[in-house]
């Protein structure tokens, strides 16, 4: 066993595993970036670090199993607006290639913003348009300077990204279009665009000690099935998660039920088909499967990464969490882009994860922190404080009055905590974030750089928004089309009366 190199002295420690209403005090002893033993009474060896925790709960490293970095300077800057419209203000695709610092800081305040609320993993599925090595660069070594864990996958496609919104074509006039996306834009071919993909994990292979690979293709409509077929291939001989969003509209179901004819039109029965249905899988958002399809996933072992907040935000309805639990698909939690939910932010997640399915507060942050390690790829290694996994704690103020009176940790962790009660968090073993503020990084000097970055940014989402206002009205039209399509299921909120 690695010697000692820091002791967490004093903390109760919430196991999602077997939660306690009152966790008892221990000690958790961490040998360089793992934890090697978790009990009472540890005696520090000489020379180690000793971090004081009492009054303090520990809790695992929350883990985000899909989020995007790309938009974090947008939050706050759209009203609720179905899916496909909030793809035209949002997505990379439709802005002209941003400058490197700003890049930077995107990066920095988007996990930033998760590390003071208690997430120490991202799964950050970015898009880089157009495509540029330096721009991964730039990202990665943002990840690094932070000292945030992340698993890391490249959003793309190879076919047009508007492929998923059905009556586009029929609705929305030519040329306007050719002037838009509502995903990513195809940059190259199938075997091309591997190829780029596999360059990437190549020339980062090494240099990042907390980040990780996956694969990120965008939705299968947008994919070829060659593509597919290659990500499968590719994420079977090199073990690589595959992240896809599925399902996250009913835009897609409606897509599904008339492109995919001959897999029954199912998304899943197409990624079936295409060898991606597996333990390696990980379908982002899942809002309207079929009770048939949910059981496929849980036969294949392929697992779902929930999105409760965008999907509330985008009027994409409410995933059928229930059902994923009782047909025993592996379940995780998202917090998705900060311009659609606006927080990277699991404890929203997980109190809204248990309201929506009539659950407990343990289901939603098992979640939060073993099912999302699980959809990240990092079983075993993430989601729990004992000894071998990775030393990825935060440690929450039981003096907030979150926790005052402390009657059931896990109750209150999710329904009554918000974030604010974060104090410290530990990544790899370090200390990354000390008295709610980064360890590792000039935070307002960030400030700073984003409030001289966004004048620019601002301007042009001005344009954005006033070249979007000619095609709503067609985009609401095919909305109203495709809301009436009957495909035998609704996952819509009731609308107020």
């Amino acid at each position: 066993m690695n010697p000692v190199t820091l002791l967490v002295r004093g903390a109760r420690v919430l196991d999602p595993r077997e939660p306690q209403a009152k966790p008892a005090v221990r000690d958790i002893a961490i040998a360089g970036d793992r934890i090697a033993e978790v009990r009472e009474g540890i005696a520090p060896p000489p020379g180690v670090q000793v971090f004081e925790a009492k009054n303090l709960l520990a809790i695992p490293g929350l883990v985000s199993a899909h989020y995007h970095s790309h938009d974090t300077l947008l939050k706050g800057c759209f009203t609720p607006m179905p899916l496909e419209a909030w793809f035209l203000h949002a997505v990379p695709p439709n802005y002209p290639q941003r400058p490197r610092e700003e890049i930077r800081a995107r990066v920095l305040i988007g996990a930033l913003e998760a590390l003071k609320l208690g997430i120490t993993t991202l799964q950050d599925m970015a898009t880089v348009h157009p495509f540029d090595e330096g721009e991964v660069d730039t990202i990665l070594q943002a990840y690094d300077d932070l000292g945030i864990r992340c698993v890391f996958a490249l959003q793309v496609g190879d076919a047009p990204g508007s492929r998923g919104m059905p009556f586009w074509d029929e609705v929305i006039p030519a040329d306007i279009r050719s002037q838009m996306t509502l995903s990513v834009k195809r940059t190259g071919g199938a075997r091309e665009l591997i190829e780029r993909l596999r360059n990437e994990r190549r020339r980062h292979a090494g240099r990042h000690p907390r980040v990780s690979w996956g694969l990120g293709p965008a939705t299968p409509e947008i994919c070829s099935e060659e593509f597919l077929q290659l990500l499968a291939e590719e994420s079977a001989r090199e073990k690589l998660q595959v992240f896809c969003h599925v399902y996250e509209s009913k835009a897609n179901a409606v897509t599904a039920r008339n492109r995919y004819t001959g897999d029954g039109g199912s998304l899943i029965r197409h990624l079936a088909r295409v060898g991606l249905l597996g333990p390696r899988l990980t379908i982002a958002h899942g809002v309207w499967l079929t009770r048939a399809e949910i059981d496929q996933m849980a036969a294949a072992g392929a697992q779902v990464a929930l999105n409760p907040l965008s999907n509330l935000k985008t009027r994409s309805g409410v995933a059928p969490i229930r059902t994923y639990l009782e047909a025993g698909v592996k379940v995780g939690l998202g917090t998705d882009n900060s311009s659609c939910s606006d927080a990277q932010n699991l404890f929203q997640a997980m109190k809204l994860f248990a309201l929506i399915s009539g659950g407990s507060g343990a289901e939603a942050f098992c979640a939060a922190t073993i099912g999302s390690a699980e959809a990240i790829g990092l079983a075993g290694e993430l989601g729990r404080i004992a000894p071998g996994h990775k030393a990825d704690v935060a440690l929450l103020d039981l003096r907030d009055p979150a926790f005052v009176p402390l009657n059931d940790a896990v109750a209150q962790l999710v329904y009554t905590e918000s974030g604010r009660a974060v104090r410290h968090a530990i990544v790899d073993g370090r200390v990354v974030l000390r008295d709610g503020r980064a360890a590792l990084l000039d935070e307002d000097a960030l400030y700073a750089e984003i409030e001289r970055l966004m004048p620019v940014l601002a301007r042009e989402l001005d344009a954005i928004r006033a070249r979007n206002a000619r095609v709503l009205p067609y985009l609401e039209e095919a909305n109203r089309r495709t809301a009436a399509v009957d495909i035998g299921l609704d996952r819509f909120v009731p609308a107020a009366p």
